[in-house]
């Protein structure tokens, strides 16, 4: 069986930075996440240098013992034209990126990994978070010093300590090779996803879409609806039979910087190391239109045609507003049990808010009453008990009222014990006829 990748890059700005420095390529043999940093001069530079240096990987040439030496050598490659261009532009120093990378050969997948760009994978409906983040958190983490849950909402949990850096230190990515399954799902994205969307949702996302491309479309919608406030990036590929499945034309996706001209190209020859002048332009030099001319010394202006970006302005936003109305109308079909004026409810929605606006509601407040049940049933009613309808969260509420309902006392059966004594009999209650009076008394003795 031969096995072929399906995939959707996807990468935005996101709802508070200004400009994009996440970078992404996802092609037939290679996918890649790069998430640049070092401030506003130099962080899309190094993610779109990455991309430029990784993307002549992308070929079927890579045998299986080859491809994990190539991988790890082109990253070496990567960081080298970091430097030379930092040296070239002394203000793009200290600039850096991330690096996922994903590299298919027949049916493996060779990994390389550096920073805090994550890659999962969901087989068998079960999501796997394959990378280790290389933040000073999980350092912490690992050492037994925090929590995982203490983690999530750390001060420093986007402090870096490993990345594809511009200085001149070997720090060696993790490289591991993968086995490549056919009906595997796989997911990079930069922490502008997973840092703001649960796993859960995450998971329910890949689970449920059908194509790459309404799994990527969606993951970026939720990041935003969460007030995702860095940049967000993500790549969605799934591996197929390519027998049954023939692939479509070959075609790559280039997202975020890498794909404007802020850096090298991204398709550039492979083979021996470039030339430094060649390997690592940094920025474009200033382009002064009105002094550009052609070799007759006539003026060349270009046509401007500002009707252009207006109409791609109003698309994109079309494209936002349907995004985020698809998204919502997707979180209104989950339900959860929780909590509304002490009593059990069941809520429509997730329990999450979008800024102000909160994305669940009571639907049906039952007379169950919170008080009344087991600490670690109450402990879950926080959202963790979920149901894809009504009916399904109204029959789990009513298992609670189950759980809360008191324990039945055994009514008192007749015995056919003796007569009691004289002082054990009713005497307090002197309309009892004889023929009453023994009746009674066995039943206060079983009492």
């Amino acid at each position: 069986m031969t096995l072929a990748l399906r995939y959707a890059a996807r990468s935005d700005v996101g709802l508070v930075r200004h400009d994009n420095q996440d970078s992404a390529y996802a092609g037939p043999n290679l996918l890649v996440v790069a998430d640049g940093m070092g401030g506003h001069a130099g962080g899309d530079i190094a993610s779109s240098l990455a991309i430029s240096a990784l993307a002549p990987l992308d070929t079927p040439e890579h045998g299986p013992d080859q491809a994990l030496h190539d991988l790890e050598e082109t990253v070496e490659r990567a960081r080298q034209d970091l430097v030379h261009a930092s040296e070239i532009d002394p203000d793009l120093a200290g600039m850096g990126t991330t690096v996922t990378a994903l590299l298919r050969s027949g049916n493996t997948l060779a990994m390389a990994h550096l920073g805090d760009s994550r890659a999962y994978l969901l087989r068998d409906g079960t999501l796997t978070q394959v990378t280790v983040d290389h933040t000073f958190v999980q350092h912490l983490v690992d050492t037994g010093r925090i929590s995982p849950d203490e983690a999530e909402t750390h001060p420093q949990r986007n402090v870096v300590m490993r990345v594809l850096g511009d200085f001149d230190v070997d720090l060696t990515p993790d490289m591991s090779i993968r086995e490549a399954r056919a009906g595997d799902r796989w997911l990079l994205c930069s922490d502008g996803l997973s840092g703001f969307v649960p796993v859960d949702q995450i998971t329910e996302v890949l689970g449920e879409c059908e194509s790459p491309d309404e799994a990527a479309d969606l993951l970026i919608t939720l990041a935003m609806t969460a007030g995702s406030t860095d940049n967000i990036t993500v790549v969605v590929a799934d591996l197929v039979d390519d027998e049954v499945a023939p692939p479509p034309a070959d075609t790559t996706q280039v997202v975020g910087a890498a794909a404007t001209d802020v850096a090298a190209p991204v398709t550039r020859e492979a083979g021996p190391e470039p030339a430094a002048a060649e390997a690592a332009p940094a920025a474009p030099a200033p382009h002064d239109e009105d002094e550009e001319e052609d070799e007759s010394g006539d003026d060349v202006r270009p046509r401007r045609r500002p009707w252009v970006g207006v109409l791609v302005a109003l698309l994109v936003l079309a494209g936002l507003g349907f995004g985020g109305w698809w998204a919502y109308g997707w979180t209104q079909d989950q339900y959860y049990l929780g909590v509304a004026d002490g009593q059990v409810a069941v809520y429509q929605g997730i329990p999450q808010d979008a800024g102000p606006i909160s994305l669940s509601r009571a639907v049906e407040v039952t007379s169950t009453s919170v008080d009344d049940l087991p600490a670690y049933w109450i402990e879950r009613l926080d959202g963790s008990i979920r149901a894809e309808s009504l009916d399904e969260a109204l029959e789990r509420a009513d298992r609670l009222a189950e759980e809360a309902a008191p324990t039945p006392v055994p009514a008192p059966s007749p015995s056919s014990s003796p007569s009691p004594s004289p002082s054990d009999g009713p005497s307090a209650r002197p309309d009892s006829s004889p023929s009453q009076e023994p009746a009674q008394a066995a039943g206060e003795g079983d009492a």
